[in-house]
């Protein structure tokens, strides 16, 4: 039996910031329900590579389809209505606005009416853990908290497909096993997952595949126990000889 199309299909993205090539010709397929990873060390293109997804940066080449439809260089707000959403690393709630306000302004791209948006808001909220905090000022969220809101207003958009730009940062050890459990809830309520991440015990626990970028190439594709045993993969985060050393013990 043939495979289904993947719900999203990245062919040759790049993007040129001035003579620094941030991403050079990447290809990815996301399955419809699916938690898809991609990683790779600092500065090796994966914010860049979100932005062009979700359009906030227009590509210099290459395509991305989303459930068969060409959405290349559309607007944020057209690919958000068509489905896509995403989160970003560095939190920014609305500080004057209580935490069920804030999951509220996602909810609206997809309801106009005020109560039924803050009636999805406040159950949301509460699914994902801030249903004590639901009242309170954003601007008193811990880290952690700021992230279940980040995540809580993009689910409240309604995506089919979420895109958790480093949604770990910056959490200890036990919020990164909550934040695991809660990704995966995620995906169980219907919603397809490309996260990019640097937490590898998060990306190990979650991803059915794995996408690796260095200097803004993909380097590998796979699994995510055969990426772990990648010899490219370990240099690019560890340095060239790095592999072979740890072959020798």
């Amino acid at each position: 039996m043939a495979e289904a199309a993947p719900l999203l299909e990245v062919r040759g993205l790049a993007r040129r910031f001035g003579g620094l090539r941030a991403v050079r010709g990447l290809d990815l397929d996301v399955q419809a329900g699916t938690i898809v990873a991609l990683i790779g060390p600092n500065g090796a293109g994966k914010t860049t590579s979100f932005a062009m997804i979700a359009g906030f940066v227009r590509p210099d080449a290459g395509s991305v389809r989303f459930a068969g439809r060409d959405i290349t260089g559309w607007v944020p707000e057209r690919i958000a209505h068509a489905g896509i959403v995403r989160t970003f690393q560095i939190t920014q709630p609305f500080a004057g606005l209580s935490v069920a306000e804030n999951i509220r302004i996602g909810a609206f791209l997809r309801t106009r009416a005020p109560a039924a948006a803050m009636e999805q808001a406040r159950a949301l909220g509460s699914e994902l853990g801030l249903a004590a905090l639901l009242d309170r000022p954003a601007a008193a969220l811990t880290v952690a908290g700021r992230k279940r809101l980040e995540l809580a207003r993009a689910l409240a958009a309604g995506p089919r497909l979420l895109l958790l730009d480093e949604v770990m940062a910056g959490l200890t050890p036990t919020e990164v096993n909550d934040t695991v459990a809660l990704v995966r809830g995620v995906r169980d309520r219907g919603v397809t997952i490309l996260l990019t991440e640097h937490v590898m015990q998060a990306v190990m626990a979650l991803a059915d595949r794995i996408h690796v970028l260095a200097e803004g190439a993909l380097i590998a594709t796979g699994p995510p126990r055969q990426i772990a045993a990648d010899p490219r993969v370990v240099e690019a985060y560890l340095g060239a000889g790095a592999a072979a050393r740890l072959a020798d013990g």
